[in-house]
C-alpha cells in the first residue's frame, strides 16, 4: 500500500552526516593545451548542487516528507553557500560552523558532457564542533520518525555510536549509509544500506546468491540490526531481514549517471519508514526510485510524482 502525499507529508526524518557542496564546470573542448597533452575547457557555465548527505536531506524533501539536516561546515564561502541553498529547498538546517574547517567541495570539469576532472577540497572537523553536533542531536532526535545516517567518511559522524544508541532508545527508526570496513560503529540500527563494492570490504566476497544470503544474515545478527539492504547496481537490491530475504531487479532504463542513487535510495527508504512503511515494504519503491535517478545527469532528486506514478 503506497502511502499519499497527506501521510509522506507528516512524516519528519532528521538526516546527520558529511555535508558537501558539489560543483559543475561546465565548457567547450576545442583543442589540446600546447603545455601539456590535456584538454583545454573553456569554461561556459557555473553549477552549484547540494551534495552528500545534504542530497539525501533533499531527496527526502523533494519526495514530500519533511527533512532536517545537522552536519558540520567551515566558516568559509562553501559553508555560508550551502547553508543558502539548503535553507531555499525548505530544509530545516542546523549547521555547526568550524573555523579550522574546509566545508568539502568536489569540483567537476564536465566537456563535451563527459566528466574530464574531479578536484575535492576537504579536512575533518574538530571534536568541540561534533560534540555540539551531538548535544544538538539530543534534542533533535525526538521530534522526527526516522533518522538518517549518511556517512561519507569526511569525519562528520565520529560519534555515531552514541547517537545510534540515544535514538534507538527512544524507539526511532534508524537508518545508515555505510562507509569503510569497520561496520561495528552502525551496531543497534534498524537498516543499512551498503552497495556490493561497501559490503565485498566487510564481508568479503561471494561466489552466489546463497553464500551472500549466509554472509548478510550473518552481519546483521552480528550488528543487532533489523535489516540489511544490499545495492547490487545492476542486478537491483536484496534486503535481509528476520524473516529471510527479498530481491527487487534494477529498473529496465538507460543509465545516464549514478551519481548520488545511493542518496536517493535511502533517501525514499527513510521517508517511507517514517510515514510507517517497514523495510521491506519500502524496499521495492526505494529500488524504483534509484532506477529513475540513475537517468539523469548529477546528483538528482525524484519526486512523489515520479515514484507513484
Amino acid at each position: 500500500m503506497n502511502p499519499s502525499k497527506q501521510q509522506l507529508a507528516k512524516a519528519r526524518v532528521l538526516v546527520v552526516g558529511d555535508a558537501m557542496l558539489d560543483r559543475y564546470w561546465h565548457g567547450a573542448v576545442d583543442r589540446i593545451s600546447p603545455e601539456a597533452p590535456v584538454p583545454v575547457v573553456k569554461v561556459t557555465r557555473e553549477e552549484e548542487r547540494i551534495g552528500a548527505a545534504a542530497n539525501v536531506a533533499y531527496n527526502v524533501t523533494t519526495l514530500g516528507a519533511q527533512a532536517s539536516f545537522l552536519g558540520v561546515v567551515g566558516d568559509d564561502e562553501p559553508g555560508r553557500r550551502l547553508e543558502a541553498m539548503l535553507r531555499e529547498t525548505g530544509i530545516a538546517t542546523h549547521l555547526k560552523r568550524d573555523p579550522g574547517l574546509r566545508t568539502t567541495v568536489k569540483l567537476r570539469v564536465i566537456g563535451r558532457h563527459q566528466q574530464l576532472l574531479r578536484m575535492d577540497f576537504e579536512n575533518e572537523p574538530d571534536h568541540e564542533a561534533l560534540a555540539s553536533q551531538t548535544e544538538t542531536f539530543a534534542k533533535l532526535a525526538p521530534a522526527h520518525d526516522a533518522i538518517l545516517f549518511s556517512d561519507y567518511g569526511k569525519g562528520g559522524l565520529a560519534h555515531i555510536t552514541a547517537m545510534i544508541a540515544a535514538a534507538r532508545g527512544a524507539r526511532k527508526a534508524v537508518l545508515v549509509d555505510p562507509k569503510g570496513s569497520d561496520y561495528s560503529r552502525y551496531a543497534g540500527a534498524t537498516v543499512i544500506t551498503p552497495n556490493r563494492l561497501e559490503l565485498q570490504q566487510v564481508v568479503g566476497a561471494w561466489r552466489n546468491d546463497a553464500e551472500l544470503r549466509e554472509k548478510a544474515q550473518q552481519l546483521r545478527e552480528t550488528l543487532s540490526l533489523d535489516a540489511l539492504l544490499v545495492t547490487l547496481g545492476e542486478d537491483g537490491m536484496a534486503l535481509f531481514d528476520a524473516q529471510g530475504d527479498v530481491h527487487a531487479q534494477a529498473q529496465a532504463r538507460e543509465v545516464f549517471d549514478v551519481t548520488g542513487a545511493g542518496d536517493t535510495v535511502i533517501a525514499t527508504l527513510a521517508a517511507l519508514v517514517a510515514a510507517g512503511l517497514s523495510p521491506r515494504a519500502a524496499m521495492p519503491l526505494a529500488n524504483k526510485a534509484g532506477g529513475i535517478v540513475v537517468g539523469k545527469f548529477g546528483t538528482a532528486t525524484v519526486s512523489y510524482e515520479e515514484l507513484f506514478t
